[in-house]
C-alpha cells in the first residue's frame, strides 16, 4: 500500500514517500546515503510472512520524495525529525523496529536517543564513521557535481571508491549506477552528497552507550565497500551495551546485500527477544 508523509517544517513543506505492507510488529526500513527504500531488504518480503507491519521510505530527496525545502536542508537532525513525523503518523500502538542501513542507522541511533518511546529495538546495518573527520574512500562533491549535470555514468564511475581492487570495478559501477539512476530528483540526490558526508551523527561513543534498547549491528567483510569497515561496525557493537554483532563469514556474499538471509537474520533477532511471533 503506498504511503505519503506530509509535515510543514520551519523552511516549507517536506513531502516523504514509501510503502507499506503486512500486518504485525511494525518494522521501518531505512537506506542510505544516494540508495532507495528498495535498498534495505532487496525485495525481500520474509519480514511481512514472519509477522510483521513493514514500511519502507525514501529519505527526503531520494528515490520519489520530494528534495528538501532548502539545498542544505539534508542534515541528520533533518533526517531524524522526518522519522518521527513518520513514526507519528502510521500511530502503531505497539513499539516500532528500525532497520537503518549507513545514514539510516545513524538515523536511527539518533532517534533513539531523543528517548522516543515508540522504539522497541535497533537493527544497524553497517553503520557509518563515528569520528568526525574519518578518511573518505569517495569524493562526495565530484560525485554530486556529476549528478547536479545529468551525467549519471561519470557520477557512478566517481563514486567508485579510491583503492578499489580491479576485480571488483564492473560489479561495482553496475550496482552504483542502479542505484543512482532510481531516483526522480538526481539533483536533490546531489544536494545530499554535499551534506550528509559532513553532518556528523548527533551523538558520539559516549551517548551511543546509553542506548537501552537491543541492539543488532550487522557488519561487512566486503572489499568493494570501503566505506564501511568491519572496524567501524565493530566499534558501534562494543561501544552499545548489550549490542550483538553479526558479520558475514569469511569469502561469502555481505549479508547487507543478501536481502532474504537479513531478514532472517532480524527475525531470529527479533524472535529471541519476543518482538516476532514464533516461527
Amino acid at each position: 500500500m503506498p504511503l505519503v508523509v506530509e509535515r510543514a517544517t520551519a523552511l516549507g513543506r517536506q513531502v516523504l514517500r514509501g510503502e507499506v505492507a503486512g500486518a504485525g510488529r511494525l518494522i521501518v526500513g531505512l537506506h542510505g546515503l544516494t540508495a532507495t527504500r528498495r535498498n534495505v531488504f532487496h525485495g525481500s518480503r520474509l519480514l511481512e510472512r514472519a509477522g510483521a507491519r513493514v514500511v519502507l521510505y525514501d529519505a527526503r530527496g531520494h528515490g520519489a520524495s520530494d528534495p528538501a525545502p532548502r539545498r542544505d536542508a539534508y542534515t541528520y537532525d533533518e533526517l531524524v525529525d522526518d522519522l518521527e513525523a513518520l513514526l507519528e503518523q502510521l500511530a502503531d500502538p505497539t513499539p516500532a523496529v528500525l532497520v537503518g542501513v549507513s545514514m539510516g542507522a545513524a538515523t536511527a541511533a539518533a532517534l533513539a536517543l531523543r528517548g522516543d518511546a515508540r522504539l522497541a529495538a535497533l537493527v544497524l546495518v553497517t553503520p557509518p564513521p563515528l569520528a568526525a573527520g574519518a578518511p573518505r574512500a569517495v569524493d562526495f562533491e565530484a560525485v554530486a557535481d556529476a549528478l547536479a549535470a545529468g551525467e549519471l555514468r561519470l557520477a557512478a564511475e566517481r563514486a567508485l571508491p579510491q583503492g578499489l581492487d580491479p576485480r571488483w570495478r564492473q560489479v561495482a559501477l553496475a550496482a552504483i549506477w542502479q542505484r543512482l539512476s532510481r531516483h526522480r530528483h538526481p539533483h536533490a540526490v546531489a544536494d545530499a552528497l554535499r551534506v550528509v558526508p559532513r553532518s556528523r551523527p548527533p551523538f558520539d561513543e559516549e551517548r551511543l552507550r546509553s542506548i537501552e534498547l537491543p541492539v543488532l549491528v550487522v557488519g561487512s567483510r566486503d572489499e568493494a565497500d570501503p566505506l564501511h569497515p568491519l572496524a567501524e561496525a565493530e566499534l558501534w557493537a562494543s561501544t552499545i551495551p548489550g549490542a550483538q554483532l553479526l558479520v558475514e563469514e569469511p569469502g561469502r556474499s555481505p549479508l547487507a546485500w543478501q536481502g532474504a538471509q537479513l531478514s532472517r537474520a532480524i527475525c531470529d533477532f527479533l524472535r529471541a527477544r519476543g518482538l516476532l511471533p514464533a516461527s
